[in-house]
Parts: C-alpha cells; structure tokens; sequence
C-alpha cells in the first residue's frame, strides 16, 4: 500500500456485522487475481480443534498466498493454530496484498492479518494509532533488483532503464528510491519520471511486462524475483547486502487493538501457533516447502514452479521477530522522500515520533518465554512508549 495512500479508519462496526462484510470484501476481491489462474478472497470453511472455546468464539485471520507468508499458509494447513485455539473456531481469507487486507482489518472482517510493513504503517497512521498493532514478525528479507540479463548494465547503473516496483510508495518502492537517491541519481518519487523511469505494476503483472519487454527489470519480493531470474533475468542488488547483518522486516503480524483488549487470550494462541508453525518450517524446510507450495495450489490454482520455489525459499527468512528498528528505518526513507503522511495527509513530526506505539510485542514476548526462547525489542516503538 502507498505510504501517501488515504485508507479508512477504523470502524465502529460490531461483530454481528462481519458476515455482511465479509461478503461485499470478496465481491470486491474476485475481480482481482494472484499468482495462479484463481484469485485469491475466497473465505475457506472455518476450522476448529478440540477442547472449550477461548474467550472468543470464533477468530478470523487474513493472509497472502505467497512464500513471505509461509507461517499462516503451513500453520492452517497442518493445523498448529487449531490446535492452539481449542474450541475457538478458526476463519481464514486470503488477500491478494495489503489495501485489501487493511481494509478487512478496519472494517472488523478479521481479527489479525501478515502483512507487509507499508500498510501496516500506513493502517496505522491514517487512524492515528488507532487502527492496528504490530504483534510479530514473520519474514526477513526475500528482495532483489532483477534486470534483463541482456540489458546494458554497467554494474549496478541502470540509468535509462525502466524498472517496474508492486505499488508507488509501497516497501518495495520506497527502497528502490532510496537506493537511486543514494546513487545519486534524480527520479520525481511521485511520478516515478527520471534518471530511472520507475513504473509501477501489481505483482502478478510484473512478469509477464518482464516477458513482454515492456520494463526492463523490477525490484520486487520473492517469488516474483525468483520468477523473474527463471525468464531470464539476473539480480543485480540483493537488497539483504544493503542492511545490516543482512535482516530487514518484510512481513508482519497486525491485529485489531478492539480484539487484542477483548481477548488477549485468543491472541496469545495465534501467536503460539505462528511461532510453532515458524519452528517447525525451519526444521523440515523440505516438507515445508511442499506444505506451502500445496496452499498456494488450492488457493490460487497453480503451484509454483519448483526452480522458483526452491530459489524463493532460499531468500526469505522466517522470524517471529518485526525487526522494529528496520520497519523505523523504512518509514524514515519514506519520511525523506516525501512519502509519509499522517492522518490529515500532511508530512512533518518524524518517523520515529509518528510511529511510537504501532508495536505491541508483550504477547509475543509471553509466547516467547513460554518456549524458552528471549525477548525481541521494539526499538522504543511501543505501546509503553505512547503512554498507553
């Protein structure tokens, strides 16, 4: 989602209502398509495990069908939240990116949502920290600029080419102009028109504009860049090296702060859910593979190829942690390109200060602890930090 980007505030919608809207999101979705022939959207059967419900009835949680959202496509498939959840029943909707998934959240149709971190912090500011927290992490890295390998590429200039990002001011554009800015080279972050011509395209259209011509490479996120690589492109920045130690957040866990004050406890199982799911991915990556790979299948309708999958999974890295000082270092680019606004659409007051309060990690760190495993930070981004 645009970081400039007007998104709805939260509503005061209540539950009985979900239904209803849920209903009018997947009419609003089905006219959209992932990255197989069927668009993701449609709302799967809700599941439930045994035992007494928690204090909700029911809990609802969207998604993409991507490899960056590995944890929620393996955890619902070999039902590790399911089981965390007892006798609450578990709902699921897949998204085909983050606008249609913050609207979802906004509007009461889930409860929590992976997203990446543009419209999380977009979500938030556009409600004035009302909208959502940051509970977890979910990926790391998985982005690369993947130019034509039969381009006139000097090393890394690609002045002159026309370079295709997900979505103007999104995660992905926002790191491609820094990264031209740092070149010093000149591109109009609004219009995209300059040293680079940068062009924005939805993910599933990327590659075939790649096939086509009609751009000349794009900085985008796996698997698209590994889709790109198999039809004849070669990376020619792994935006890894451009972080320190070579971590940076690109797919979080956001919940509704409505639902996290009403059931914590609910809460807590989805996260006990996701951390295990991430556990056991990085355990049986092989049969991991396969588990994602065959939710992608039944969501979308084609799988991915396994050269792809094989190259994607090579590059991303799950992580319950959000990697809070990264996602503040994005929003700081974005703030200096001109790309962050808050709620009244107007720049000024700083990253830093704008985003105090997005993360919630406390349930995460109760989770964490009950595995043993240490705390993570949230690089004084907190809800402690805002005075609530």
């Amino acid at each position: 989602m645009r970081l400039s980007e007007r998104s709805p505030a939260p509503s005061g919608f209540r539950r009985p209502l979900r239904a209803a809207l849920a209903l009018l999101l997947l009419l609003f979705l089905a006219a959209g398509c992932g990255y197989g022939s069927r668009a993701p959207g449609a709302a799967a059967a809700p599941a439930v495990g045994t035992g007494p419900p928690l204090s909700a009835d029911e809990v609802s949680i969207g998604y993409f069908a991507n490899v960056t959202h590995a944890t929620p496509l393996a955890g619902v498939q070999k039902g590790y939240f399911t089981r965390e959840l007892g006798g609450t029943r578990l709902r699921t909707q897949v998204f085909n990116g983050g606008p249609s998934a913050l609207e979802a959240l906004n509007a009461g149709a889930v409860d929590i949502a992976w997203m990446g971190p543009s419209p999380a912090v977009n979500g938030f500011l556009r409600s004035e920290g009302r909208g959502l927290r940051i509970v977890s992490g979910a990926a790391s890295g998985g982005v690369a600029l993947v130019v034509d390998a039969d381009a006139k590429v000097r090393g890394t200039d690609i002045r002159g080419l026309r370079i295709a990002t997900p979505e103007a001011g999104n995660t992905q554009d926002v790191a491609l102009l820094h990264w031209i800015r740092e070149q010093g080279w000149e591109v109009d972050p609004r219009t995209g028109r300059g040293d680079v011509t940068v062009v924005r395209q939805s993910s599933k259209e990327i590659p075939t504009s790649f096939r086509r011509g009609a751009i000349d490479g794009a900085w985008v996120p796996e698997p698209v860049a590994a889709q790109l690589v198999a039809a004849g492109g070669r990376v020619v920045v792994d935006e890894s090296d451009l972080w320190d130690g070579g971590a940076f957040v690109t797919a979080l866990v956001v919940v509704s702060p409505s639902f996290l004050a009403g059931h914590p406890d609910v809460v807590d199982a989805v996260l006990r859910g996701s951390v295990r799911t991430n556990a056991w991915l990085k355990s049986h990556p092989t049969e991991g593979k396969t588990a994602v790979n065959s939710a992608i299948e039944a969501l979308t309708g084609r799988p991915l190829e396994h050269g792809v999958l094989d190259a994607a999974w090579r590059h991303v890295k799950l992580t319950d942690d959000p990697l809070a000082a990264t996602l503040a270092e994005e929003a700081g680019r974005a703030d200096r390109l001109g790309l962050l606004h808050g709620a009244d659409g107007t720049q000024g007051g700083g990253a830093q200060a704008a985003l105090r309060g997005i993360f919630d990690l406390r349930p995460l760190n109760r989770v964490l602890a009950q595995q043993g495993e240490p705390a993570v930070d949230d690089a004084g981004l907190g809800v402690a930090g805002r005075g609530t």
